[in-house]
C-alpha cells in the first residue's frame, strides 16, 4: 500500500469521484486510473482545454515516447512470505508473457514495462519449504526466492551475440529496478550479489551449478556493459538508489 496514493484517493471520493469497488486501498489500479483520468478531465474542461479550442491544448506527444512513472506493485501480489533474494531473468520468448512464461515466474515485465503477474504466488516459494504450485524459476535455488523476469530474447545468441528479433529494452531494464526494489523494501531483503542477482550469476556468486544460463550476461541497449557480474552490478546500484 502507497499512503500517499491513499491519501490522494480519499480526496477523490470527498470530491465525488468514485472508487467503488476498491476504494482508497492505496493501491493504483483500473479503477483509481480511471478516476484520476476523471478528474482530469473535468479539469480540462474548467481550463477550457476542450477540442473546440485545439491550439490551447500541448502538443501531442509523440507515438515514440515512453511513460517512464515508476509502477506500483499491487499489494495482493506480494502476500507474506518469507523470502531471502530475488533472481531476475529474461524469458527467451516474445515481447509479451505467454502463458508459459506466466507459469515460471512470480513477476513479469513486458516490453513497454507493463507488469504482469505470473501463476503461482510468491508465498509458495517461501522458507522453509517450497509448497505445491511454486514458480520453478531457477534450478535448486527456488525456495526463499522470488522469480522476476523480462519479457523477451527469442532466438538470442551468446556468441557471437545476437539479441534476436524480441529484444529486451531499456524501458523493461529500467523499470526492473523499480519492481527489484519494491520487493526488497516489501521482504527486508538487503541488497548484495547473493540476495538480488541474474539467473547468469547464480552458479558464480551463490555456487548452485546451472546449466549454460546466461541471462542477463548482455543488454541488447548498451554494449557498454557486459558480462554477468559487471550488468548484476549496474541492475544492484540501481536498486540501491531507490530504497
Amino acid at each position: 500500500m502507497n499512503p500517499t496514493l491513499q491519501k490522494t484517493q480519499k480526496r477523490m471520493l470527498l470530491l465525488g469521484f468514485s472508487l467503488p469497488k476498491y476504494g482508497a486501498d492505496g493501491d493504483y489500479g483500473k479503477e483509481a486510473d480511471d478516476a484520476f483520468n476523471s478528474a482530469l478531465d473535468e479539469l480540462e474542461k474548467l481550463r477550457g482545454l476542450v477540442a473546440s479550442h485545439p491550439t490551447s491544448l500541448p502538443p501531442a506527444v509523440p507515438t515514440t515516447s515512453i511513460d517512464t512513472r515508476e509502477k506500483v506493485i499491487p499489494s495482493a501480489w506480494m502476500p507474506d512470505a518469507t523470502i531471502t533474494g530475488i533472481v531476475f531473468h529474461w524469458t527467451a520468448g516474445q515481447n509479451k508473457a505467454s502463458d508459459l512464461d506466466r507459469s515460471h515466474y512470480h513477476l513479469l515485465i513486458e516490453g513497454d514495462g507493463k507488469h504482469v503477474r505470473g501463476v503461482p504466488s510468491i508465498d509458495l516459494n517461501s522458507l522453509p519449504k517450497a509448497k505445491s504450485g511454486y514458480a520453478a524459476h531457477t534450478l535448486n535455488c527456488n525456495t526463499g526466492f522470488i522469480g522476476v523476469s523480462l519479457c523477451g530474447m527469442a532466438g538470442a545468441i551468446e556468441i557471437p551475440f545476437s539479441a534476436g528479433k524480441q529484444p529486451i529494452t531499456r524501458v523493461q531494464w529500467d523499470e526492473l529496478s523499480n519492481v527489484l526494489a519494491q520487493l526488497c523494501k516489501r521482504y527486508g531483503i538487503k541488497v548484495s550479489r547473493e540476495t538480488v542477482l541474474s539467473h547468469a550469476e547464480v552458479q558464480t556468486n551463490l555456487g548452485i551449478k546451472q546449466k549454460g544460463k546466461w541471462d542477463i550476461a548482455r543488454l541488447p541497449f548498451d554494449g557498454s556493459i557486459q558480462g554477468a557480474i559487471a550488468i548484476g552490478d549496474h541492475m544492484r546500484a540501481m536498486v540501491q538508489s531507490k530504497l
